[in-house]
């Protein structure tokens, strides 16, 4: 059963495909209000969450379909050990449609090969949260009226920060845009994501550590949280938590047209006192995810009916390599199988399906 577990899952067509559903939405919601009747959509959130888990569950009722499911490991049999394939086999026996977060990355991809109905990645760990990306690219629409021809600045942690990741990805498929990544030297974006995404892109951008000099050149300000659940030091995370704080004295450098996004929730980094600024579109933002999330819900319910399957991951190695990111499914789940796709032949790069950790065939 076909399912989105990562943005680059869709095309440019089916992103936009989905763009225009979900203005379509926005401007005739009572046309969409029964479209989901007598479906149910399980929301699996083994990770805190508020606004998505919320906009997912909003989402179905509007479509006119049932919510069932948890918001939190404590409430399921992952407690008592389950695997991430045996509930999601599980759960296809009672529900239509998955969503699901988890801090392993990968386990939405586990959950995709064993359900029989579509998964919807709602975040894992640090990796992907593809349809935080769908809210951002409406909101980005609305806003500007465009997804080309603008200059985006990423301020934070771009080391673990999967939105970021997963917004480089949808971007880099666009045309003219141009990327300003800010953060401290050990929040740097990875390595791995410059090159599969912005390099193989040919894509424009800087590194800097000053988001004041930054400021005049941007349309969009992506503001990201300093996460304290990715870090495995505590004192790490109290140096560095409090390394961009948007106020709005440093609003005044930016363009009248600049928009500033956020995933949320914040912390810090963005003082209360930008939320009356006309160009703080995060609130928004969180609106926009629920027609996105109403619009992908449609559109994997009508390909499930369809029987559309995922696309099978091609030039493959398994067990070959050993994964041993702690953060990966992989490492809780000692069954399943450690599978690597070839990314760079000719250099003998190959990245974990579940997690992208990176191994070099010597």
């Amino acid at each position: 059963m076909r399912s989105l577990i990562d943005i680059v899952d869709f095309s440019v067509e089916e992103l936009d495909e989905l763009l225009k559903t979900a203005c379509d939405i926005i401007e005739n919601p009572a046309k969409y209000a029964e479209s989901c009747k007598g479906k149910k959509l399980a929301t699996l959130f083994f990770e805190p969450s508020t606004r998505t888990r919320l906009s997912f569950e909003a989402a179905m009722m509007e479509l006119g379909g049932n919510v069932l499911g948890f918001s939190e490991a404590s409430s399921s049999s992952a407690s008592k050990g389950e695997s991430v394939a045996d509930t999601a086999k599980m759960i296809s026996c009672y529900a239509d449609i998955i969503a699901m977060r988890h801090p392993k990355e990968g386990a939405p991809y586990v959950a995709a090969k064993s359900a029989w109905i579509p998964v919807i990645n709602a975040g894992d760990g640090g990796h992907c949260h593809p349809t935080q990306t769908l809210a951002d690219l409406l909101t980005i629409y609305r806003e500007l009226g465009r997804l080309e021809n603008l200059t985006v600045g990423f301020c934070g942690d771009l080391k673990y920060g999967r939105t970021v990741h997963s917004l480089l990805a949808a971007l880099a498929r666009y045309k003219n845009i141009k990327v300003v990544l800010i953060s401290p030297e050990e929040l740097k974006l990875p390595k791995y994501v410059k090159y599969d995404v912005l390099d193989k892109a040919g894509m424009e951008y800087v590194e800097t550590t000053s988001l004041e000099e930054s400021m005049p050149q941007l349309d969009v300000l992506y503001m990201t949280r300093i996460q304290r659940e990715r870090f495995d030091s505590f004192d790490e995370y109290e140096r560095l938590k409090d390394s961009y704080i948007l106020t709005a004295e440093k609003m005044q450098l930016g363009k009248d047209t600049m928009r500033v996004l956020h995933p949320l929730p914040r912390v810090n980094e963005i003082s209360v006192a930008v939320d009356n600024d006309p160009r703080a579109a995060y609130f928004r933002q969180a609106l926009n995810g629920k027609y996105m999330r109403m619009a992908l819900i449609l559109k994997l319910l009508k390909e499930a009916e369809e029987g559309r399957q995922m696309e099978q991951i091609q030039n493959t190695v398994t067990n070959e390599f050993y994964c041993d990111n702690p953060r990966c499914i992989s490492s809780v789940e000692q069954e399943l199988p450690h599978v690597f796709k070839c990314v760079n032949p000719e250099m003998g790069i190959y990245r974990c399906i579940y997690c992208e950790a990176k191994k070099t065939r010597k």
